[in-house]
């Protein structure tokens, strides 16, 4: 949703994430907010802004969060509290951030998964964290896929890191080489051994 507001004004962004500042005028010594008929052109456009904050937010949610934001007055109420009800508080996010790092730790290729497959499990973990703002090199995530393969692909893992190196392909990369092993040599060869009964 971040993207979407920030492309369509990024000046209506801007009064979400800080919030809206009331026109105000100084009376002897004390600053008050203007009534709508003191406002000059400059104060009017703040304000329609304001209106087309809150506007694009509401559009932009399904009923369920429509119903949680209704009732707030700003723009910037409404984002905190879908930000609260999506990431959670500090305390909830850093809790999500542990348990997708154990899941990222953990990670290993299931006995007879396809690459896609795997790369699918392990992209879900990866956008997840990237968005709590936890994020890997692709360097770390080329080492971490390597190793996780199963035994079978031991010798294609061994031949990338000798030959290429974790600091030359890209994830993207890695996965098209490895479905390229899969399709062409890994695959036809556990069929044959299939056929011979090994």
């Amino acid at each position: 949703m971040r993207i979407y507001i920030r492309s369509t004004i990024f000046q209506l962004w801007l009064v979400i994430k800080n919030g809206e500042e009331i026109p105000m005028k100084k009376v002897g010594e004390t600053t008050v907010p203007k009534t709508e008929n003191e406002f000059d052109a400059e104060d009017i456009k703040k304000i329609e802004n304001y209106a087309k904050a809150i506007n694009i937010l509401y559009c932009a949610v399904n009923p369920d969060d429509y119903r949680k934001i209704s009732c707030c007055t700003t723009a910037k109420e409404m984002w905190d509290k879908l930000e609260v009800t999506y990431e959670g508080t500090d305390q909830v996010r850093e809790a999500k951030i542990d348990f997708l790092t154990q899941e990222y730790e953990m990670f290993r290729m299931k006995e007879g998964e396809k690459i896609d497959d795997m790369f699918d499990r392990f992209s879900k973990i990866i956008n997840d964290l990237h968005a709590l703002k936890k994020t890997y090199t692709n360097k770390d995530l080329v080492r971490k896929i390597l190793r996780s393969l199963t035994p079978e692909w031991r010798s294609k893992a061994d031949a990338i890191y000798e030959s290429i190196g974790v600091s030359n392909v890209t994830i993207d990369g890695l996965r098209g080489n490895l479905k390229t092993y899969e399709s062409t040599i890994l695959t036809p060869s556990l069929d044959e051994q299939k056929k011979k009964g090994i």
